[in-house]
């Protein structure tokens, strides 16, 4: 098993940033894809963002491209989502997923966190 607790979710204003942290216990960290996705109200969730076991390698939802930045401290078993310029589209429940495959659909990660809300308003 894999806990994974997110963190840093809040209410900002278009424009601002605020920066993600999903801290992870119990199997070893170092053997786990990491991924973001985020869910509006009566919308899918969907995919944001991953990241190779190494941070190596990185792919992001076009809708988040060139703002938002995923990385892993592996020392630290935390998984971070940097998300810059946000506008009130990227108001969500923030989840942190960890898999074993380099995907982008939720049915191929094993463990979730809770979710943190990410409210952007105009």
């Amino acid at each position: 098993q894999v806990q994974l607790v997110e963190s840093g979710g809040g209410l900002v204003q278009a424009g601002d940033s605020l920066r993600l942290s999903c801290a992870a216990s119990g199997r070893t960290f170092t053997n786990y894809i990491m991924g973001w996705f985020r869910q509006a109200p009566g919308k899918e969730r969907e995919f944001v963002a991953r990241i190779s076991v190494s941070g190596g390698s990185t792919n992001y939802a076009d809708s988040v491209r060139g703002r938002f930045t995923i990385s892993r401290d592996n020392a630290k078993n935390t998984v971070y989502l940097q998300m810059n310029s946000q506008s009130p589209e990227d108001t969500a429940v923030y989840y942190c997923a960890a898999g074993l495959r380099l995907a982008a659909t939720p049915r191929d990660y094993n463990y979730w966190g809770q979710g943190t809300q990410v409210t952007v308003s105009s």
